[in-house]
């Protein structure tokens, strides 16, 4: 099969600063507001969607119905340090606008591209095994995007001293001899057997990253793994999770996350534990109450896309009507129109809009404790004003969580990042399709403190229990189509969500 190679890749004349998605993670977490003195280390990657290059589908489901597991999260901090948290901040913002592409940027109708989190409590990794015999691999767990990379070992920019996946290793590796690349990283779609958390799909389709933007992947995180759904996989492929589901591998077709928070806690490690990613269920010991379910707006399964009815600050709701909300594991931020964001601080006395390296963000005086709450559907739920205190900038002043962001299109109007997914327990559910919210439970609070194990990547938290296979035709593009590949840019969030 012959290869096909698009132009706009890393190291090519051919890219557009559009195309770029930014993801990251912050420094250490500390009991008090982040000053200038602690710089944040760099985590960054990206990832652009380009037109689908072939289509997978599912075999028949086996008979074997496993029941539900959960796997443990790692917070991830970024190991080289900044010189200022300021270049930090502006990188962030920079990054949402290129994730979900900002006033101004270029977007494909057919969907967004995923952000990466930078920041204290921003950034969250699991692991997975691929291969055979099966290799573990950190990797960002992101529900703003849909596809599974890897670095590669063949990788030559921008992969230093990062874990790497060797093809040559793997018996069952299969390569598609096809190009796939983005602003920011590209390499050669192939596909494997994948394993998480006691699954298994044969024939997974995924990159392999040959090039990569400097500074975008650090040890010890590979890749990304996409938990949104087909509709936006650049590649084309079935997602890793949509796979289980269609073949019926779930006890229930939902996956459910616990993030932990850190951000005020004195004393904590470079990384600590992040909490758990569960598929096939929930994990009742983590949250209290039921789980209100909001559905996603008909036809429009691709981000995890829920109405969002009110924002509320100190007691005021700044929203005026109803808008569509991205939920996002893989978003630091949240990022919401220019107009709602200044209503927000409007609200909060002696606040002023951020400029220069700041300008998308607000300040506001240290001292005062900002409650914002978020009602989806008619449930409201509050943001930890720990969560809402991104960094400190002066002595008096710091910076706030909500980045104004104007998107175009249809894109989302609002992308709620971990600055408020810390403060639930979110469950992703695939029929029907919706997204849904409890409150945190004593024990998942518990687990907001120091002294706990750090687990690493391994094959899975529990034996393999059931398989499914994606399999499918290869078709390569025309010229006519990877020239409308290369030319469509650009992702919706890109670099601020943290």
């Amino acid at each position: 099969m012959p290869e096909r190679e698009c132009q706009g890749f890393p190291g090519s004349s051919g890219g557009n600063s559009a195309d770029k998605a930014v993801f990251g993670g912050r420094a250490a977490a500390i009991a008090q507001p982040r000053s200038l003195s602690h710089p944040p280390p760099n985590f960054l990657m990206i990832w652009t969607p380009l037109l689908p290059l072939f289509a997978l589908g599912a075999s028949a489901a086996p008979s074997i119905v496993p029941k539900p597991v959960a796997m443990p999260l790692t917070r991830r901090q970024g190991l080289t340090r900044r010189s200022h948290d300021r270049e930090w901040v502006k990188e962030q913002g920079a990054a949402l606008k290129h994730k979900w592409g900002g006033s101004g940027n270029t977007r494909r109708a057919s969907g967004i591209n995923d952000l990466v989190n930078y920041g204290t409590d921003s950034s969250y990794y699991g692991s997975i095994a691929v291969g055979t015999p099966p290799v573990a691999f950190n990797v960002i767990l992101d529900t703003g995007s849909s596809d599974l990379w890897l670095a590669s070992s063949t990788c030559y920019t921008g992969c230093q001293g990062v874990p790497t996946f060797n093809a040559a290793n793997s018996s069952s590796f299969q390569n598609f001899a096809i190009r796939y690349g983005s602003g920011q990283a590209a390499g050669e779609l192939g596909s494997d057997t994948i394993q998480m958390a006691g699954f298994q799909v044969t024939g997974q389709t995924f990159a392999l990253a040959d090039q990569v933007s400097s500074g975008l992947l650090t040890n010890p995180v590979s890749g990304l793994l996409g938990l949104g759904w087909s509709s936006i996989a650049s590649s084309g492929a079935t997602p890793f999770w949509e796979t289980l589901v269609k073949n019926n591998q779930w006890t229930e077709p939902v996956m459910s996350f616990f993030l932990t928070r850190f951000t005020d806690v004195n004393g904590a490690r470079e990384r600590e534990p992040g909490g758990e990613f569960m598929m096939g269920g929930t994990n009742t010991n983590l949250y209290t109450g039921d789980i209100d379910y909001v559905n996603i707006p008909s036809g429009q399964e691709s981000y995890w896309l829920i109405p969002l009815t009110a924002v509320g600050v100190n007691g005021a709701n700044i929203l005026g009507s109803t808008v569509n909300a991205a939920i996002d594991t893989g978003t630091t931020l949240v990022g919401g129109p220019t107009s709602a964001i200044a209503a927000i601080f409007a609200q909060i006395p002696n606040s002023e809009p951020g400029t220069g390296d700041l300008e998308g963000y607000y300040l506001y005086p240290c001292s005062t404790s900002v409650t914002i709450t978020m009602t989806f559907s008619s449930r409201t739920w509050s943001i930890d004003p720990a969560d809402f205190l991104l960094m400190r900038n002066s002595n008096t002043m710091c910076v706030g969580a909500f980045f104004a962001l104007n998107l175009s299109g249809s894109a989302p109007s609002w992308i709620v990042g971990d600055t408020f997914l810390k403060n639930v327990y979110s469950v992703y559910r695939y029929n029907p399709p919706s997204v849904g919210f409890a409150n945190l439970s004593s024990n998942a609070l518990a687990q907001n403190a120091l002294g706990g194990t750090l687990p690493s990547a391994t094959i899975g938290s529990s034996p393999v229990s059931a398989t499914a296979a994606a399999n499918g035709a290869v078709g390569i593009p025309d010229a006519k189509q990877v020239a409308t590949m290369v030319g469509v840019g650009a992702g919706v969030l890109g670099a601020i969500l943290l």
